[in-house]
């Protein structure tokens, strides 16, 4: 029963889908990251949905790119976007480590938030644009949220925190971490394998990681360690970085063929 309710929790937290209201205790609350993934694993299954639809409609690819770039916004809320934002405008102030923290904590939006997210959705809408994705793909992008989320519950549950308050500390600071760090790893072991056995999937495992690399080594010299708009910074980046990794192995791979 526990677990059911840091499903709900994670789902009421971390999508927009309606859920049953449950208690918030700090039992169920240390297994919300461990159930982060299923919140992507949903989302996965939402764009693939929509793949259907849009063959099914024969929507021209702009039509498709639109809905696959705003589904995800649509279903999370925007959360892991505002921590993006608000990472850009902290990376971009320049300052010390303190000020960059009091930056990412402020709720107002800077011209380089504005800048960052502009970019991300053109970029993202004009790799989604590209045609000839295949079934296989398809199911190795409904497979990235899932793996992308795995990856940021492994990490805050392993990286120091930049910080003792704030949504991710509430998340990580119970002690019986153990075994939910080795059920994440375990989990993103798996889904990297299952992803690099699905068409070009192999190029957005070796993107993943080296996002998760970069992500670690920035959090800790920038910030002094993870906070929850950094782990919203890794996972808008980790599936941009995915797509295009994709998108660029395929089209090595026909250059090449």
């Amino acid at each position: 029963m526990r677990y059911l309710r840091a499903v709900s929790m994670a789902f009421s937290m971390y999508s927009r889908l309606p859920m049953p209201w449950v208690r918030w205790s700090d039992d169920c609350r240390a297994w919300v990251l461990c159930a982060f993934p299923l919140v992507g694993a949903v989302l996965g299954l939402l764009l693939l949905a929509w793949s259907a639809l849009a063959d099914l409609l024969t929507l021209t690819p702009q039509l498709r790119a639109a809905g696959a770039v705003l589904l995800p916004l649509a279903y999370t809320g925007g959360i892991h976007m505002d921590g993006f934002c608000d990472t850009c405008d902290a990376l971009a102030s320049h300052q010390d480590r303190a000020r960059k923290l009091e930056i990412l904590k402020d709720s107002r939006v800077g011209a380089f938030a504005v800048l960052g997210c502009v970019s991300y959705l053109l970029l993202q809408y004009a790799l989604w644009c590209q045609p000839g994705w295949e079934k296989e793909d398809l199911w190795a992008l409904a497979l990235v949220p899932v793996l992308s989320r795995a990856m940021s519950g492994y990490g805050a549950l392993t990286q120091p925190g930049a910080r003792a308050d704030g949504l991710l500390a509430a998340f990580t600071e119970q002690e019986q971490g153990r075994g939910r760090q080795r059920f994440l790893l375990f989990l993103c072991a798996l889904l990297a394998l299952a992803i690099g056995m699905l068409g070009v999937g192999c190029a957005a495992v070796a993107a993943a990681i080296l996002v998760y690399l970069w992500y670690i080594q920035m959090a800790r010299r920038e910030f002094g360690g993870l906070t929850g708009d950094l782990a919203g910074w890794f996972l808008q980046v980790c599936e941009l970085g995915c797509l295009a990794a994709m998108v660029l192995a395929r089209e090595i791979a026909e250059v090449l063929i």
